[in-house]
């Protein structure tokens, strides 16, 4: 019979849960706290609890008034401060728990095709990059709600997690989901080509060289509709402030 006392193997695992999961979704019967609770050979409502927990100790959700469970471990608190801001550390070795966890191979529990890939060091590396990616994207969407924080589409397969500071400018922040915005594809390939940026107080703003294309319906529609509106923010992992005024210094086109 499982312990109740969760190692922190478990608990480690359980802080990735939090990460890829709308904190106000969680709950026993959430389909990701069931996978997962499967995974460890826990109840989804012990697993779910633990997700509760993470939420005490996460700032941003005490700033709205969102205050988790009011019980935990130190084991938790822990954990936190391990792996709170050291995001490549999490995803990968969360992800290698998991797979040990479930017992089978990292390349099949992560979801992630690596039929391209060959053997080797090279496939190593690739993997890992993939693995964390994926990381990435589930931390950033599912905090959004999985919808686009400018339209609020929520068409899966339109969803991007677009990073504000771009992924060979700064290594350390590649991974963190501060560093992330659920866009849709078309405002994804505008934000990275600096056609639009957030600025620090979340407001969109538009870049002059759409003028020439304004009388446009599509620009119009796609784009000056949404000129000075606050996005839709997340419920956890909030976009620093610093990487938005980055963009705005470096990538828009002003």
């Amino acid at each position: 019979m499982k312990s109740n006392n969760w190692t922190k193997e478990e608990t480690i695992v359980a802080f990735n849960v939090y990460c890829k999961i709308p904190f106000k979704a969680s709950s026993k019967t959430n389909p990701t706290i069931i996978k997962y609770a499967n995974i460890l050979g826990r109840s989804p409502s012990a697993l779910n609890m633990k997700v509760g927990n993470f939420g005490r100790l996460d700032p941003e959700l005490k700033k709205q008034g969102i205050v988790g469970l009011a019980h935990g471990s130190k084991l938790e608190e822990d954990v936190w401060n391990e792996f709170n801001g050291n995001w490549e550390k999490l995803a990968f070795e969360s992800e290698l728990l998991i797979s040990k966890f479930a017992d089978k191979p990292i390349e099949e529990i992560s979801e992630i095709d690596f039929e391209d890939i060959k053997e080797g060091i090279e496939r190593e590396t690739i993997v890992k990059q993939r693995v964390n990616q994926s990381f990435f994207r589930s931390a950033v969407l599912s905090s959004y709600y999985f919808k686009c924080c400018i339209t609020g589409l929520s068409i899966p397969d339109f969803l991007i997690a677009s990073h504000i500071i771009p992924w060979a400018k700064n290594k350390e922040q590649r991974l963190n989901p501060r560093n992330g915005l659920c866009l849709n594809s078309i405002h994804d390939k505008a934000f990275d080509k600096g056609f639009i940026t957030i600025s620090p107080d979340y407001t969109v703003i538009i870049s002059n060289d759409f003028i020439e294309f304004e009388k446009e319906n599509a620009v119009r529609d796609f784009f000056y509709k949404y000129k000075n509106q606050k996005i839709i923010l997340p419920d956890k992992f909030l976009p620093t402030r610093e990487f938005l005024d980055y963009h705005y210094q470096n990538i828009f086109k002003k």
